[in-house]
């Protein structure tokens, strides 16, 4: 049955409701607002334009390179992870008030361009990177600290087809790419890097981690470096020793490492403890490929109604106590669940391309995208709802529907009073504003 344009529709279990669809004056989104202002007040696209390569030619070239990747971008965090969904996405006056266009928004075939062609260039991937690292850099100028915490770990991105690099990980069991993050103690994403499925997890961990080192190298802050038992490799522990990094690394066990602790291995005399039992010991040890000793804290953990005690091995330079190096260790936690707000917030393993270099283009993007939400999250957000997820913000911030109404001077966005109310998000605009003053000051 055909509907002409402005007719009604009926619902059949209610008479009393019709339906119109009013398209152009209305948006979903209308919450990527509030990201665009703290957007503008940390000047995240000032440097966009200056260090990416643009080879587009003519005049008639609508959208600069600012304003595409800043559309790139947005959709992303507004959970448009498709290149096709940017035909819609043009017409939204959402997308439009983001990107300064006073007509409608790049459509499917510039931004396609955009991210299969002008920016795989070696050129622009590094820009993406360079981008990234500037990010980060003005978050954490904005942020009270006094130490730097890096953590580094792998993951995998599933493919469903013949994607150029992708390959079977018998550690994921299933084809993938298997790409690389390091991450700040406060969830930003310091670096990604797309590798191959079939690479081992600490693969090309120095090519990331030395520009995030170089960046933060004339800072007067203390540095620290976890990982896992993937980056337990000497060159890992010299080059963090050369720059200066405290470092804590799970160290795989053996049998000299079981020796050094034997005496906490005996099960403790009498009826099992309810609660866990744990011994901490910490000792001088030398592997065959290290040129000099090193400390090792070891965790002894007995559990009621376990045979055998849980043992842990951290290779460490810090001289904080054994139980402080655990507890410190133990915080690299945390970096697996920044990775699963990027898998399930924003679906950043959605790398569909054909081609490796289209891949790992999306997944800068991604990041970027997960920067800007996670930069609202730990500098904006009010304590009442400090504890919402990426995800939830998605579903509740961002998709904020709202009536746009134009006047000769002004576009008001009628905003919906669902999940956010108008003072809660008056408070969210006016911690904006603050961190705009301090820049100033």
């Amino acid at each position: 049955m055909k509907h002409t344009k402005g007719e009604r529709l009926n619902i059949h279990f209610n008479r009393k409701i019709k339906l119109e669809f009013h398209g152009a004056r209305l948006t979903s989104d209308g919450g990527l607002l509030a990201y665009r202002e703290l957007d503008d007040t940390l000047g995240l696209f000032n440097s966009a334009s200056t260090v990416m390569s643009d080879k587009r030619t003519g005049r008639n070239i609508q959208h600069d390179m600012t304003n595409l990747l800043r559309q790139s971008v947005y959709t992303r965090l507004a959970g448009y992870e498709d290149v096709n969904d940017a035909q819609c996405l043009s017409f939204d006056l959402v997308m439009r008030a983001v990107t300064g266009k006073k007509k409608n928004a790049a459509g499917i075939n510039t931004i396609g361009r955009l991210e299969t062609e002008i920016l795989i260039v070696r050129e622009n991937i590094d820009s993406l990177s360079e981008i990234n690292g500037r990010w980060v850099e003005r978050a954490m100028e904005k942020t009270a600290h006094h130490r730097i915490v890096l953590d580094m770990d792998s993951s995998e991105s599933p493919v469903h087809g013949e994607q150029e690099g992708s390959a079977y990980n018998g550690h994921f069991k299933c084809n993938c790419y298997h790409p690389l993050f390091c991450f700040n103690q406060y969830g930003d994403c310091e670096g990604a890097m797309l590798r191959p499925g079939n690479v081992h997890s600490a693969d090309r961990w120095k090519e990331m981690l030395e520009p995030i080192v170089r960046r933060y190298e004339n800072k007067k802050r203390r540095k620290y470096f976890r990982g896992d038992a993937a980056f337990a490799k000497p060159e890992v522990y010299e080059y963090l020793e050369e720059k200066g990094l405290l470092y804590a690394i799970r160290l795989p066990a053996n049998d000299v490492l079981y020796d050094e602790i034997k005496h906490l291995l005996i099960r403790p005399v009498g009826r099992p403890s309810r609660k866990p039992v744990v011994c901490f010991h910490d000792f001088k040890y030398r592997a065959a490929s290290w040129h000099k000793r090193r400390r090792v804290v070891a965790k002894v953990e007995w559990l009621q109604g376990d045979l055998f005690p849980r043992v842990g091995f951290i290779l460490t330079n810090m001289s904080a106590k054994a139980v402080s190096v655990v507890r410190f260790y133990n915080g690299r936690g945390i970096a697996e669940q920044w990775i699963k707000e990027g898998k399930y917030a924003l679906n950043w393993t959605r790398l569909s391309c054909k081609h490796f270099l289209s891949n790992q283009v999306r997944l800068g993007l991604f990041v970027l995208a997960y920067n800007l939400g996670n930069f609202l999250w730990r500098l904006v957000l009010p304590g009442k709802i400090k504890h919402w997820s990426l995800r939830t913000l998605l579903m509740k911030l961002i998709k904020i529907g709202a009536k746009v109404l134009r006047h000769s001077r002004y576009v008001i966005f009628q905003m919906a009073e669902v999940a956010i109310s108008k003072e809660l998000f008056a408070e969210i605009l006016s911690r904006i504003s603050r961190l705009r003053c301090c820049s100033q000051q």
